[in-house]
């Protein structure tokens, strides 16, 4: 799994070496000027992520006037001026409104979701028939069934059922039907989080193994408020012991039932373990049988599990980015971290309290605490990938 924003590929730069006499022609003025244009972009795309920077609304409208009499349907939005970035560090500006036909076709009877994006176009790769002093930087608008490309930036999508399709404003924003401009999947530019941290959930022979998905997903959504160096993916993985895990920097197991790893999956896990990758057991207080396997594959691995309280004080468990003197409490019980070797193992049901329980009577103050912790394992887990990655050959300096 790349990253979803790339840093620049490791090249260094060409610049034009300037001397007396040289003779400035029209192919090393480009040169000259390209030099700094590409590396304002490589500093751009170092630093930030691509999205748009401000304006790109977009709203329903009726079918222009001058149009032929064939388009003049409901299909009709109005792209707002605006500008954004893209991954490459390319300003693109939209200087005037745009009316827009949205074509697609549903053909079956599933809805399609149709994404309205827009990317830069460099006037240097335009054919042009006449040649002009001076250009102007040029954008384009497409429609889309398929994700934006890493150079296209989203400025809406629409959710198109099949029949007649008439584009409409939602009634809520937040929770757009069938044939409602959504924006909520715009991203803004913004700067740069030090990683992208990537989770999955292990599917295994327990029937309760899937009871934190949800969570999870509301822990990923908490990082980026709590502490914005860190990101979590949009979707959590789902993964079983016999598949590739090298794409997660964190693994997260649950359940009550003892684990039983083949000796494929046994190898599978000790390499992802010692290739910097983490395995989080979250058990319930009554999971004794997760919990003592748990503790003995840690002592088959040769890295027996240690209380938390044992190591040392500044430990990044306990100490990054929050400082915990003691652990939470969840469901009036105080939870126990263990860990050793790339396992944590935590007793008391952390998870339970990262998400809205059922009966929505969590207190606010127990779930932030319970993010909080939630988010020192999420570095801790992204540290130790990078750390350990760092000191080996094939590591490719993606986080």
């Amino acid at each position: 799994m790349s990253h979803p924003f790339p840093p620049p590929p490791i090249k260094p730069f060409e610049r034009l070496q300037a001397s007396d006499g040289l003779l400035i022609d029209a192919q090393r003025w480009r040169k000259a000027h390209d030099y700094h244009r590409l590396r304002q972009n490589a500093h751009y795309q170092c630093l930030n992520q691509p999205g748009v920077v401000c304006g790109l609304g977009v709203r329903a409208i009726a079918a222009p006037r001058e149009v032929e009499a064939q388009y003049r349907d409901g299909r009709w939005v109005e792209i707002q001026p605006g500008i954004a970035i893209d991954l490459l560090g390319n300003l693109i500006v939209v200087p005037n409104t745009l009316p827009f036909r949205i074509a697609t076709e549903v053909r079956g009877s599933d809805p399609v979701v149709v994404y309205l994006v827009v990317s830069y176009v460099d006037p240097d790769e335009l054919r042009r028939s006449t040649q002009r002093e001076v250009v102007q930087e040029m954008y384009r608008v497409d429609e889309k069934s398929t994700s934006p490309g890493s150079t296209e930036i989203e400025i809406c999508r629409v959710l198109i059922q099949s029949g007649e399709v008439t584009i409409t404003q939602p009634t809520d924003a937040f929770f757009p039907g069938y044939n409602n401009i959504d924006l909520r999947y715009r991203r803004q530019a913004q700067a740069r989080p030090q990683a992208i941290v990537r989770v999955a959930q292990v599917n295994h022979n327990d029937s309760e193994c899937a009871r934190s998905f949800f969570n999870l997903s509301y822990l990923l959504q908490a990082v980026e408020s709590l502490y914005p160096s860190l990101r979590g993916t949009e979707e959590v993985g789902q993964v079983t012991f016999n598949e590739n895990l090298q794409e997660y920097d964190l693994l997260y197991l649950t359940g009550k039932q003892a684990l039983s790893l083949n000796s494929f999956e046994l190898e599978n896990l000790k390499k992802y373990l010692n290739t910097g990758g983490v395995l989080l057991v979250d058990a319930p207080l009554d999971g004794n049988a997760l919990i003592e396997k748990t503790q003995a594959l840690a002592q088959q691995l040769e890295t027996p599990l240690k209380p938390l309280e044992e190591l040392r004080r500044d430990h990044p468990l306990r100490t990054r980015p929050f400082l915990f003197a003691a652990l939470p409490m969840i469901n009036q019980q105080l939870i126990q971290v263990l860990t050793g070797g790339g396992i944590i193992l935590i007793i008391g049901d952390l998870a339970s309290a990262w998400g809205l329980d059922r009966g929505l009577s969590l207190p606010r103050l127990t779930i932030r605490t319970a993010q909080e912790l939630g988010v020192n394992i999420l570095n801790y887990a992204w540290k130790r990938r990078q750390l350990i990655g760092l000191q080996q050959e094939d590591y490719s300096g993606e986080w």
